[in-house]
């Protein structure tokens, strides 16, 4: 299966959503993963790529595994299905479940995991979205890192790339913040995050 017939189909599925930050269009998201991977990771592995192209496919739109499988095969949407957020659970208890999970995870979907937090990451540092507070882009922040702390030592390149963002700042109604939060218990600030996530929709 040809990588343009996987970006296709992506972007049929993804066609009427939009990036919170700049309401550009969603596909450029799985795309710019993707591209990290290739890029950044040095991974040319067409089935992972796939992975990437797809990640969000089962967990944000009316796609599943059954089409993926039969599209793509049984190794693409396992890649899809190991990075899809279970949506039966609030969204505090689906990001704990990603830290514990993680760890657990084959290459690939460490792989894709990592490119996805870097791509947000990347874009919450850039252009934070107008509907969240400094310290919620600062929780995001730091749970990301406690989901790559559990996967360290999966690729080196796209590790670095994290810590770089990790270790900068963001501009939030023209004040600077640490991405990082320094001088506080992180573990408190995580939980307080995850707190405020129970009551979130978006």
């Amino acid at each position: 299966m040809d990588l343009l017939e996987t970006v296709n189909y992506a972007a049929i599925m993804h066609k009427n959503q939009k990036r919170k930050a700049d309401d550009s269009p969603y596909i450029n998201h799985p795309i710019g993963v993707a591209n990290f991977i290739a890029q950044i990771g040095k991974i040319n592995d067409k089935e992972i790529l796939q992975g990437a192209l797809l990640h969000d496919v089962v967990e944000d739109t009316e796609g599943t595994l059954e089409e993926i499988t039969e599209k793509f095969g049984e190794q693409v949407a396992n890649y899809v299905k190991q990075v899809s957020d279970d949506k039966t659970l609030n969204k505090a208890d689906r990001k704990i479940k990603q830290v514990e999970n993680a760890p657990h995870k084959s290459f690939g979907a460490k792989l894709i995991k990592l490119a996805d937090k870097l791509h947000n990451c990347k874009d919450l540092q850039n252009i934070p979205p107008p509907s969240w507070d400094s310290k919620r882009i600062q929780g995001y922040m730091v749970w990301s890192k406690k989901v790559i702390d559990a996967i360290r030592g999966t690729n080196l390149n796209l590790e670095d790339e994290l810590d770089k963002v990790f270790a900068g700042t963001f501009q939030y109604q023209g004040q600077q913040y640490d991405c990082i939060p320094k001088e506080c218990c992180l573990d408190t600030f995580l939980q307080e995050y995850y707190d405020s996530m129970r009551t979130k929709k978006d």
